[in-house]
């Protein structure tokens, strides 16, 4: 047994990097993005090959096993391992070097692929393969396990793009595996020439061959490739520390041909039929990957088939030709490059959306990427299907169609012993059709454990010995991801649910997407690795804090890895009072991002507070929880007391803030934000109501930000409804803002209720944000008691502030899951644009033709929806679109003490730059609360909510 802390204390005394046998860094690394799950004795992130030379040496002393890994979205296994895993992406990160005229570039594993990617496109370069996580896995990843991507019948796998390694062997032997046996180990030669005929038959011709080691690249013929025989070794063989890569010319312009068929057999048959026109992509998918409202030709399955050209006319004619030869249900060709990137986030997010049947049972991968020749994938695709049937299973086929590689998601019952059973039976039955029609159990994402055991059924006894032969020639000691490939592990051993509770854990969210099952609902993140990309393209938000420290404990997978060790128990021992689980989701900005961006809708908001609402039952919370947990009790008390100026006054005493915000538990570098003198509903009860007229009613949120904070959102919004012909009231009184009649009998019932009730509503936001779920039901709760009249009617609640809409719509019935006025409620509820849209639809707003500038507010993106926004604007002329990411802020998240440099960090991502490279005249639209406060508290900007612009714009009318 290998004793800790002399392992710790040998790795820290010969390594420069960073040496971690931590509960966190241990847990972070447990499982990969596949079935299974092994606990390793500790991370270390190597800084140079030396490095990685000290760490063999002290692991090969204490007989610990060594796995390499990059971005951990491998989905066979191969990434976990129960030793010391050596992390390339914190520091052997790097871009070498990138020669434009000889197409080549040198680089370190733990680079990414679109870093690599961006480096080579100005010169009209690119790497060919592209996996559909290429914003987050890592070159030394791609190699070890021979990735291709979507474009591999235009340039093929990893090994296709390869010119030279320089790797580390177990024993510490510096090599440079090239062609013509360049950096061979002694013995290779000699085993490689003893089985020259078994070489040259043994091995499938096809293009997608991933499975076993590829020793016949050490074939004459085939040049004596050891680098290429090297890649897809799985980490087995050696480590890499170098690699020089080809790259290839990318066409000027792409148009992206999208093919409709009546089913996917059909798609998968002429999938093969159209690789004579020599296309850059042949992509399948089904429509249960589809989500709802895709802009997609009418069908069942769909080819997605990419062209090229020096020009766009080109590449549109090349995309329409293949159109001319498929035998389609419908078509669509696409140039423009917006509209192409948003179609592929469709194929590449199934991945994550495979996970999730229709009737949102689980499914998991296992098989997620066998491969057969592409002329029989139409018949391998209906005997797959009847193999499905036979064994009373269902999964999703989609892929690479034009290589005959097939990925699929199957609902496996991976929790019981019956349906573990199961899945080694199919596994087999499987197995055994893959080889029937001369395929290749892995085509892409290699054996790991998930198939490596099968290895024997496909290419026999006697060769599986010899790449036992080829392991024992580089590796003598077993030391490099033991288990892999050779010797494995069985393929039902190690399944990562095996450790999860049985029973369901008591929990205070319903979790309804997940049946109330607070296990099932962390099994959601299946290691997909989305949430680690570093940088967003368009709205998207996840995850913004992941961006700012780059730090995979503060990745939305990181979280939920943890999360999950902590239901396991085995790791993680302390369960809801754990100190790591709350420090890692210390740094959550409750965004909701990864709500919409995650392809398997984790919700890390709900889960941390979850967690917060247990690690601090019956103890002592922090400051930041009392003061801006309780932010509508204090505010409200200031506004009875009439006391905002006062605290207005002393806040501006900077020795009395500073005293102030250190007891709070704020910041010391905010500044504290000033209250209202008049309150929003103050202001309502005094103003002198206009004209009575016959629009419908709407209800107004006087929440807590509009209510104290900001209250002239609040009189920009009745200014804008009125105009708009709406009759607007405010809870609970609702007193129509123009008097008279109002326009049916159950709302004129509804007002006369409650003109005698009092009462405040609140959305339970901020007791939400800090876990203080049971103070957030009694909120909830007491809010309902008083809406119930509103409820009765028809009439829609407007919410201006969107975190609070957000909390409304989700939050509040997942939270009051056994109250069904909870889930009336959500349904009630729009935002400032919706209601214009839905109740409203003639008016016209005035014309500002003005640009703007901003961001889409986080919660906005991931629960509302932005389309009736984006629809208004552009009726309002104001065009541009608003940024993506999070302002940082995010409620009491960027006031807390410690949050400032990531808040910052968030803001000066997206928001803050998009601001400053605005014009002079564009406008800066923030409809949240913690947008404008970071605004004016970083950059002096002055942000505005879309009704305030509108309500100016019509007084200036008028």
């Amino acid at each position: 047994m290998t004793d800790h802390r002399d392992l710790s204390a040998a790795l820290r005394a010969a390594v420069r990097g960073e040496v971690d046998l931590g509960v966190t860094a241990r847990a972070l690394t447990t499982m990969d993005a596949s079935n299974y799950r092994r606990v390793p004795l500790g991370v270390v992130a190597p800084r140079d090959a030396d490095d990685v030379a000290a760490v063999l040496s002290v692991c090969r002393e204490h007989g610990v096993p060594v796995v390499p890994r990059g971005g951990g979205t491998s989905i066979a296994g191969q990434a976990t391992g129960t030793g010391v895993v050596l992390d390339f992406t914190r520091h052997m990160n790097r871009l070498l070097s990138l020669d434009p005229d000889a197409g080549t570039a040198v680089v370190q594993p733990g680079l990414v692929l679109d870093r690599l990617q961006e480096a080579a496109a100005p010169y009209g370069l690119r790497f060919g393969p592209d996996p559909s996580t290429h914003g987050r896995c890592t070159l030394g990843g791609m190699i070890g396990n021979n990735s291709c991507g979507a474009h591999s019948v235009a340039w093929g796998t990893t090994a296709d793009n390869l010119r030279t390694l320089s790797v580390v062997t177990a024993r510490g032997e510096r090599l440079r595996p090239g062609p013509g046996w360049a950096g061979a180990p002694p013995g290779l030669r000699a085993l490689v020439d003893g089985e020259l005929a078994r070489l040259r038959t043994g091995f499938p011709d096809l293009p997608r061959r991933i499975s076993g080691y590829a020793v016949d690249a050490l074939l004459p013929e085939h040049g004596a490739d050891v680098a290429r025989s090297l890649c897809g070794s799985e980490g087995t063989l050696a480590v890499l520390t170098e690699a020089e890569v080809t790259l290839v010319r990318a066409p000027r312009a792409q148009a992206l041909a999208v093919l409709a068929y009546a089913d996917e057999s059909g798609a998968a048959q002429a999938a093969a039929g159209l690789l004579p026109y020599r296309p850059l992509t042949v992509e399948g998918m089904a429509a249960d990957l589809v989500p709802a409202g895709a802009d997609l030709p009418r069908g069942a399955a769909w080819l997605f088939v990419e062209t090229g050209g020096d020009t766009e006319a080109e590449a549109r004619a090349a995309a329409e030709a293949v159109v001319r030869a498929a035998d389609v249900v419908d078509a669509l060709v696409v140039t423009d490059p917006a509209r192409q990137r948003t179609l592929w986030r469709i194929r590449e997010d199934a991945s994550g959306t495979a996970t999730r049947m229709p009737d949102r049972s689980e499914a998991w991968p296992g098989w997620e990427d066998c491969a057969v020749p592409p002329a029989r994938l139409g018949a391998y695709l209906r005997d797959f299907r009847a193999l499905l049937a036979e064994h009373g299973l269902r999964g999703t086929p989609y892929g690479h169609f034009g290589d005959g590689c097939i990925h699929v998601r199957i609902d496996f019952d991976l929790l019981t012993g019956p349906g573990v059973a199961r899945f080694r039976r199919f596994s087999e039955e499987l197995a055994d059709l893959i080889v029937a029609h001369g395929g290749s159990l892995s085509g892409e994402h290699g054996d790991g454990q998930a198939r490596a055991e099968l290895l024997p059924r496909m290419y026999g006894a006697r060769t599986v010995a010899l790449f036992e032969r080829v392991k024992a020639l580089w590796d003598p000691d077993d030391l490099l991801n033991p288990g892999m490939l050779v010797r494995p592990a069985p393929l039902d051993a190690n399944l990562r649910f095996s450790v999860l509770p049985r029973e369901p854990v008591d929990v205070a969210f319903g979790y309804p997407a997940d049946a109330g099952d607070f296990s099932a609902a962390v099994r959601r993140c299946v290691g997909v690795a989305k949430c680690r990309t570093t940088s967003v393209a368009g709205s998207a938000v996840m995850c913004p804090s992941f961006r700012a420290t780059g730090e995979e404990e503060h990745s939305t997978r990181g979280r939920a890895r943890l999360l999950h060790e902590m239901l396991a128990g085995e790791v993680v021992t302390d369960g809801w009072r754990s100190t790591e689980v709350r420090d890692a989701l210390d740094l959550c900005l409750s965004c909701k991002g990864c709500r919409s961006d995650c392809p398997v809708g984790v919700d890390m908001a709900t889960y941390k507070a979850e967690f917060l609402h247990h690690h601090y039952a019956g103890r002592r919370r922090p400051a930041a929880h009392y003061a801006m947990g309780w932010l509508p009790v204090w505010l409200s008390w200031a506004a009875r007391t009439r006391t905002a100026g006062v605290a207005n006054a002393l806040a501006s005493v900077r020795p009395l803030a500073r005293l102030v915000k250190r007891v709070a538990g704020i910041a010391g570098e905010r500044e504290i934000p000033s209250l209202a003198t008049e309150p929003f509903s103050r202001w309502w009860r005094r103003r002198r109501t206009p004209a009575a007229g016959g629009g419908p009613l709407v209800v107004l949120w006087p929440d807590t930000f509009t209510e104290h904070l900001s209250p002239s959102v609040g009189r920009a919004a009745v200014r804008v409804l009125e105009a708009a012909g709406l009759r607007v009231a405010l809870p609970p009184t609702l007193r129509p803002a123009s008097g008279g009649r109002v326009g049916d009998a159950r709302s004129r019932s509804a007002l006369s209720l409650l003109t005698a009730r009092r009462g405040r509503v609140c959305c339970g936001l901020t007791y939400l944000s800090t876990g203080q779920l049971d103070r957030a039901r009694t909120v909830l709760r007491r809010t309902l008691d008083l809406l119930e009249p509103v409820l009765a009617t028809d009439a829609p609640l407007v919410v201006l502030e969107p975190s609070c809409a957000a909390a409304l719509r989700t939050d509040a019935p997942e939270l009051l899951h056994d109250d069904p006025r909870a889930a009336r409620l959500a349904s009630r509820v729009l935002t400032f644009a919706e209601v214009l849209e839905r109740h409203a639809p003639d008016w016209r707003p005035p014309a500002l033709n003005r640009p703007v500038t901003g961001q889409t507010h986080c919660h906005q993106h991931a629960v509302l929806g932005d389309g009736p926004d984006r629809g208004l604007r552009e009726a309002a002329g104001l065009t541009g679109e608003l940024s993506g990411g999070c302002c940082g802020l995010a409620g009491n998240f960027g006031f807390e003490k410690g949050h400032y440099d990531v808040s910052r960090a968030c803001a000066e991502e997206q928001l803050l730059p998009s601001v400053r490279e605005a014009p002079d005249e564009a406008v800066v639209l923030a409809d949240g609360f913690s947008c404008r406060t970071q605004l004016e508290q970083l950059a002096g900007v002055r942000g505005h909510h879309l009704a305030e612009i509108l309500a100016a714009a019509l007084d200036e009318e008028g």
